[in-house]
């Protein structure tokens, strides 16, 4: 796990060197989802309100249906893309502001859950009230149905589709009466949404069309967002499974979790390897594998039980599986995105 350094505690000398203090704040927040420490400018307190570090996960989704369209020589229209690209990360960011709004309303967060020890919950903290929390939840959904709006009289009917079952999977993972989480269906529903509903939407937005084939083309990177959860929700069983919260992880045990969360990350990269061998992606796709380093640390720290204390520098604990999770899903998400662009440009 990478080590990230805590912003300095000297005073700042705002007349000398501002910005720097700024982005380097910036900086933190998006590697840590955590707030700077001392007073926050306006950037770092919405980046921080919307756990704005895991939207990357997002953006290569976005970019996966906007590369798989080239790659299959499909016309797309790129503003229509663009648009579509923005809504997905507004809903991501609408999805996380209701999450710590209806987990916070259910008695789910409080002061000794997770969620507020890894990253200070909002309202906990005293950073926003839960009126200025469902606020920003609102005026982001506002601007999500807008892009909706202008997506459905652009490319028909099937805009809405896609959007509401995203929208409604996502409030349902957390609020009632749903609460998908809660019944061990959270995990199913990142994978549906980070891959035939966040890839095979922006598909259809661009291109006016959703072939089978870009489907597949979805699953084997939403399989890697699915291992971030899995990772997270085995972090939390402990809290969860007294609270009666029975995600997949509290139904299966950590041992067998652990087992499924690798079997996850070796589905990734066979699944890769049949989609290039099937024409779906491009040959270059397999720069994936250069993640293998990443991909080796990662394995073998789901080969042991959660230490009882982080054994080095961590500013999210107390979760250990979800960070390595994470760190394996940027690095091959990354390489994913760079091989799709060259399938793209060079055709293989």
């Amino acid at each position: 796990m990478a080590d990230v350094a805590a912003p300095s505690t000297t005073p700042r000398d705002t007349k000398k060197s501002p910005r720097p203090n700024v982005v380097r704040n910036w900086q933190y927040v998006l590697a840590t989802t955590n707030p700077p420490r001392g007073d926050m400018d306006a950037v770092s307190k919405w980046l921080y309100l919307t756990r704005a570090g895991v939207l990357p996960m997002t953006l290569v989704s976005a970019a996966v249906a906007g590369l798989v369209a080239v790659f299959r020589g499909a016309s797309v229209a790129w503003g229509w893309f663009a648009l579509a690209a923005v809504g997905l990360v507004l809903a991501h960011m609408a999805n996380n502001l209701m999450n710590d709004l209806f987990d916070l309303e259910v008695g789910t967060d409080r002061a000794d859950y997770p969620r507020n020890l890894y990253s200070p919950h909002p309202v906990l903290s005293g950073v926003i009230s839960r009126r200025g929390l469902a606020l920003c939840a609102l005026v982001v959904n506002f601007g999500c149905l807008a892009i909706m709006v202008v997506l459905t009289i652009a490319r028909g009917w099937a805009i809405p589709a896609f959007a509401l079952s995203g929208f409604l999977l996502s409030a349902a993972y957390t609020a009632p009466p749903l609460r998908l989480k809660k019944h061990g269906l959270g995990e199913p529903t990142v994978l549906v949404v980070w891959g035939p509903l966040m890839v095979g939407g922006t598909y259809y937005a661009a291109t006016g069309q959703i072939p089978g084939a870009v489907v597949l083309a979805s699953l084997p990177y939403a399989v890697l967002c699915t291992t971030v959860l899995m990772g997270k929700h085995i972090d939390k069983i402990p809290w969860d499974a007294p609270d009666g919260t029975h995600t997949l992880p509290v139904l299966l045990g950590e041992a067998r979790s652990r087992r499924i969360t690798q079997a996850m990350f070796a589905t990734f990269f066979v699944s890769i390897i049949a989609l290039v061998a099937a024409r779906v992606l491009p040959v270059a796709s397999l720069l994936v594998f250069l993640s293998f380093p990443v991909f080796a640390r990662v394995w073998k720290a789901y080969d042991e039980p959660k230490p009882a204390t982080s054994p080095g520098p961590n500013p999210v604990w107390p979760l250990w599986f979800a960070p390595h999770s994470f760190l394996l899903t940027r690095r091959a998400g990354g390489l994913f995105a760079i091989g799709l662009v060259i399938g793209a440009i060079a055709g293989w």
